[in-house]
């Protein structure tokens, strides 16, 4: 919604697939060898689609991928020269690092069985090669001592560290959508699966009210029809009045910011948020597929960020230019002091609701 009342639409439509990068070798007959191409310049969303390519066509033998915005380029942890090789083929640098993806996935699911405590999170960190571990300031005694105990269980694939914080979801008694008794964000205006205008936004806070408004006490313009939360954090509302919905998000300056596309993030990007509580605030995404155990329950898959929010800022839009990569979820922190934010990933959001970008 823009500050005259319009709800902006938060259009996505499918990422176009990266071009196939490739360096042909010519072998020379020559004392001389030719040096090996360098990494390809790539987008953020280039890097994210080759990402996704170079995990799929080499599998157990890489382990993870983050992107470098001041060089362009997508750099590949490997285990083997093999898979090395491959990912330099493809346009990517390749970094040799001690623990498989395998391996890192094993150790995030001794956490899962043995230290799923409220007020923890989890994720592979690419640039250490290691499961980050956090815990929030709830997570004290008992509880702390098992997690500190699972954690040095498994030894250099896993580091524990420290929020003064206390994860959860954003919700707030953003553009504002107003509940029954909570405020929360609009995401990204979509079309739902049987053609109808809608509106993406937070699973827990679709799970909080089944009517929205565009302003506390007016009228209803939405109702909830699909909401996941825990497991995801994403629900889907269709629009039951004529309310505007350009694919657009609010920027809070008078201006916005359309957007034609939706993507996976990539660790590395540059990214903005925007919410009606804190309104436009940036960062970067540190890691993927991030997994938080809320008091309400656990929620995997999540993009972690250095991006702060604040409550009334769930559900609402996280965005690289005119790309929508996510939904806020929660976190710990302020905009203020700083936080960590996570956020829901708008490609699952679609997928699991069925909906598309106009």
């Amino acid at each position: 919604m823009n500050r005259s009342g319009t709800f902006t639409r938060r259009a996505v439509t499918a990422g176009a697939g990266v071009a196939a990068l490739a360096a042909a070798t010519l072998i020379l007959p020559s004392a001389h060898a030719q040096p090996a191409p360098g990494p390809a310049a790539l987008s953020p969303a280039q890097a994210a689609q080759l990402a996704q390519r170079l995990t799929a066509d080499t599998q157990a033998a890489t382990a993870g991928s983050y992107y470098e915005p001041q060089e362009r380029k997508l750099v590949v942890d490997v285990v083997d020269q093999r898979a090395a090789g491959a990912v330099r083929a493809a346009g990517a640098e390749a970094r040799l690092v001690a623990h498989s993806s395998d391996e890192l996935a094993a150790a995030r699911g001794v956490l899962e069985a043995k230290a799923t405590i409220p007020g923890t999170a989890w994720s592979v960190d690419p640039r250490t090669n290691k499961v980050s571990v956090t815990a929030d300031s709830t997570v004290t005694g008992e509880k702390l001592q098992r997690l500190e105990s699972v954690v040095a269980s498994l030894g250099d694939k896993a580091v524990l560290k420290h929020t003064s914080g206390t994860f959860k979801p954003f919700i707030a008694g953003g553009d504002a959508i107003w509940g029954s008794g909570v405020r929360c964000s609009l995401g990204f205006n979509v079309t739902t699966g049987d053609g109808q205008p809608g509106f993406l936004t937070a699973g827990h806070c679709g799970n909080a009210s089944q009517t929205w408004s565009d302003s506390q006490g007016g009228g209803q313009i939405a109702t909830t029809t699909k909401s996941v939360f825990p497991g995801h954090d994403y629900a889907l509302a269709t629009y039951t009045s004529n309310t505007d919905h350009p694919s657009a998000v609010d920027l809070y300056n008078g201006s916005q910011q359309n957007i034609t596309r939706a993507a996976e993030a990539t660790v590395g990007e540059q990214v903005q948020r925007s919410g009606s509580t804190t309104q436009v605030h940036d960062g970067k995404v540190t890691a993927l597929n991030a997994t938080v155990n809320y008091a309400e329950g656990t929620v995997n898959g999540l993009i972690d960020t250095t991006v702060c929010a604040e409550p009334g800022d769930s559900g609402g839009a996280l965005f690289d230019k005119d790309t929508a990569l996510g939904l806020t979820s929660g976190g710990s922190g302020d905009c203020s002091g700083g936080g960590e934010t996570f956020f829901q990933p708008v490609p699952d959001a679609l997928n699991g609701t069925g909906a598309k970008l106009p």
